[in-house]
């Protein structure tokens, strides 16, 4: 939390920096002042001791070899090397986590920079580029009109296509009655044509039928009452009833009908029906060379923009904020770039001297470490008479070294980590901290929160939000940052909307009212669609004023179902042949078999074809019969039905053709909705909006404190750490090299076993 002073401090230090005094600002940096003092303390001692401990060991007072076994001489050396050992292998770990962030803190150096500029690139834009904006806003009117003019490719087969989707049904039964008609008059022609050749063939055939069966009637009744013939008296009653049963001379002549009907049908119904149904299965491509020009003068329409969005941008408020602001940001950036040019030069250098002052501690790590090796070697290899102490001697040797070096790098490394202490806890105290819990926009005085950021004359003009953006109220900069953070759009925060109605210039009504003018004369002519040609009529109305269903049909049948002779004469044959057989005169019976004869092939000759005739006679009767009265009927009920559609088909065509333009222009107007809805989201949340500012604020802490504080704090952590590491590890090498060198040995004045270095055996004889 900022102290009322700390408010003071930084308002002077924005405004006007050469009024602020050192003492205050000592005060409010007390810690780092005692920071300061002990780093001081360390640079003066740390160096003196070294110089101290130089002068010692050139003398060779200090660091030099034990001078005699003592019993505490192990307890000593292993807890001194312990000890190094545990120094040391914590000196690794803080050496290496100093070259991991100070590697971390030279890689995001260069992106924080760079990302600078693009922050405050993207400031400029948040009032400078809304008039551009809205003019892309106002451009993208092109793609609902690239949707309208691709769908009006296609309107014209579209409703085409639903013409004849809703009439094929009923278009289609009316051909299908047609073609049947058709059909069946052929078959009713053809049939009163056959009924008419075959029944002049019977009436020419039956009067020679009657002649010769009357002669061969007389000729069986002279000889069947002879008075010679023996039980003739039945086959007499046979030969006596031997005449023509149908008589086809009684039945109506169908001459007339025949006349009325001579030509028909004139037309061919089945190819009729079929070039019909082509014409109206080509409706749709019909409706679009009808519609071709309609749709051109409906495309010039769509194609013009309208008059509110020609102007959307330009009637934009003409700010001056607009140059303030980005002249401002402009002056910032400009003024930044060297400076960060200078940040990254100078960091560039701060990392090579934090590579070498780390590698100088990776250093006395290793000096400690392999001299501890040496030295642990060296006591391993004393219980051997033939060792020569090189090996102690070599790891006092670097173990020496590894002081020195620490003596001699300590005042840069104190000097590099109280340096960036100063920086990196300044910035992480002062800035991040009150910066991430929303303290650096407030300033608390008494009992009252003000905004320090809000509070006139606690930051110069060129910093004032409200002065910047020309505003006549004044705009709270934490109220406009929450607001931005929570989502909150520009035109909302700043209430554009007193000074400009947007709803005005996404007015299409004038716009859309000429598309409906131009649709509304859309139309679709259906004269080509005749259902029925001119000689299909004539053939209908023919058979309908024909008189086929007037016919006698039953006259005819009555002589159909006649015999042709009432005789059955191939019976009376074989009855003439068994009564001469049993004739007594030769020649009686001789003449009954030349009559039986002559029956059967008067039968052959005459009998058999007429009957064949009267077959043939009796299909066409029979099909006449059954067909005629109801052909009329549905002949008459075609052509009404024809006549009645041709009539409505227009109007039905025309209202299907404006249903289908009312749904077309509903679907295209939904695209311009859309675009307008799209339009005032865009321009009242997305395009207007403050979340540059909101963003780049966080994404200026982000720079600031997360990707450069902390690992540079991170970094002089470590590096402290290895700096006041040095003091113990340099303790325990001096110690630690006492314990590497050979033992000085000496006889004792003692005869004790337990002082005595050297055992000397008694000299005994030698027995042989």
């Amino acid at each position: 939390m900022m102290a009322p002073g700390f408010g003071e401090l930084v308002r002077a230090l924005l405004n006007e920096p050469a009024s602020v005094k050192v003492d205050e600002v000592v005060r409010y940096e007390a810690g780092y002042v005692v920071c300061a003092v002990i780093a001081g303390l360390y640079l003066l001692v740390v160096p003196t001791a070294g110089l101290c401990f130089w002068c010692c060991h050139g003398r060779r007072h200090c660091g030099g070899p034990v001078k005699m076994e003592r019993k505490e001489l192990a307890c000593e050396r292993s807890t001194f090397m312990t000890f190094l050992l545990l120094t040391t292998f914590v000196l690794l770990i803080g050496v290496v986590c100093a070259f991991v962030t100070n590697q971390r803190v030279h890689e995001q150096t260069g992106p924080s920079a760079e990302a600078v500029p693009e922050m405050l690139l993207s400031l400029r834009g948040l009032v400078s580029n809304v008039p551009q904006e809205l003019q892309a806003v106002a451009q993208q009117f092109s793609l609902p009109q690239k949707h309208v003019l691709k769908d009006l490719d296609g309107i014209a087969m579209s409703i085409g296509s639903t013409i004849h989707s809703q009439l094929r049904s009923t278009v289609y039964e009316t051909l299908a009655s047609l073609r049947s008609l058709g059909q069946d008059l052929q078959v009713s022609v053809d049939h009163l044509r056959a009924l008419n050749t075959t029944l002049l063939k019977l009436q020419d055939r039956q009067q020679d039928l009657e002649r010769a069966v009357s002669v061969c009637r007389e000729q069986l009744h002279d000889l069947l009452q002879e008075p010679g013939c023996q039980g003739c008296a039945d086959s007499l009653h046979w030969a006596g009833d031997l005449e023509l049963g149908a008589d086809f001379g009684q039945v109506s002549h169908v001459d007339d009908v025949l006349h009325r009907l001579k030509g028909v049908p004139e037309a061919d119904f089945s190819s009729m029906v079929q070039e019909e149904n082509n014409t109206f299965n080509a409706l749709p491509l019909l409706a679009s060379l009808q519609m071709a020009d309609m749709v051109k003068e409906l495309k010039k329409a769509v194609a013009q923009q309208p008059r509110g969005l020609k102007t959307l941008a330009k009637a934009f408020p003409d700010w001056e904020a607009a140059y303030r602001w980005s002249q401002a940001l402009e002056k910032v950036e400009n003024s930044s770039r060297p400076y960060l040019k200078e940040v990254q030069r100078y960091e560039k250098y701060r990392w090579i001297v934090g590579c070498g002052l780390c590698s100088v501690v990776l250093l006395v790590v290793i000096c400690n470490l392999v001299g501890l090796n040496l030295g642990i070697w060296e006591l391993s290899a004393r219980e051997d008479p033939s060792h020569s102490g090189d090996k102690g001697r070599a790891g006092a040797r670097v173990l020496n070294v590894g002081v020195c070096l620490s003596f001699l790098f300590a005042v840069p490394l104190i000097l590099l980590v109280f340096s960036t202490f100063l920086v990196g806890g300044n910035v992480q105290t002062l800035v991040c901290r009150s910066w991430e819990n929303g303290e650096l926009y407030k300033a608390h005085f008494s009992l009252t929160h003000l905004q320090f950021a809000d509070t006139p004359g606690n930051l110069p003009s060129f910093m004032n939000l409200s002065h910047l953006l020309g505003l006549k109220k004044n705009i709270s900069i934490l109220l406009a940052y929450q607001q931005c953070r929570k989502g909150a759009a520009l035109w909302s925060v700043l209430q554009l909307n007193d000074s400009y109605d947007l709803e005005t210039y996404l007015d299409m009504s004038q716009y859309t009212a000429n598309l409906k003018q131009v649709i509304q004369n859309l139309t679709v002519d259906l004269e080509n669609v005749d259902l029925l040609s001119p000689a299909g009529h004539r053939d209908l109305q023919a058979l309908q004023s024909s008189g086929l269903g007037d016919l006698q049909y039953p006259d005819f049948l009555i002589q159909i179902q006649k015999p042709v002779v009432n005789t059955d004469m191939e019976k009376l044959a074989h009855e003439l042949e068994g009564l001469a057989q049993t004739q007594g005169s030769s020649g009686l019976g001789k003449q009954l078999q030349q009559e039986a004869h002559r029956l059967r092939n008067l039968y052959q000759e005459k009998v058999l074809p007429q009957q064949s005739l009267v077959a043939k006679l009796n299909v066409s009767v029979r099909a006449l019969a059954s067909s005629t009265s109801k052909l009329q009927g549905e002949a008459s009920s075609v052509l009404d039905r024809v006549t009645r559609l041709k009539g409505t088909l227009p109007a039905w065509a025309t209202r299907i053709l404006r249903n289908e333009s009312e749904c077309f222009l509903t679907r295209e107007m939904g695209y311009f909705s859309q675009y307008t809805v799209w339009v005032r989201e865009e321009v009242t949340q997305h395009i207007a909006t403050c979340q540059p500012l909101s963003g780049a604020l966080d994404n200026g802490r982000v720079i600031l404190c997360d990707m450069m504080a902390d690992p540079w704090n991170a970094f002089w952590f470590c590096m402290g750490w290895c700096t006041f590491l040095l003091v113990p590890s340099i303790i325990f090498a001096i110690k630690t090299s006492k314990y590497c060198h050979p033992i000085w040995k000496r006889l004792s004045s003692s005869s004790s076993e337990e002082t005595q270095l050297f055992h000397i055996p008694r000299v005994t004889s030698l027995k042989l």
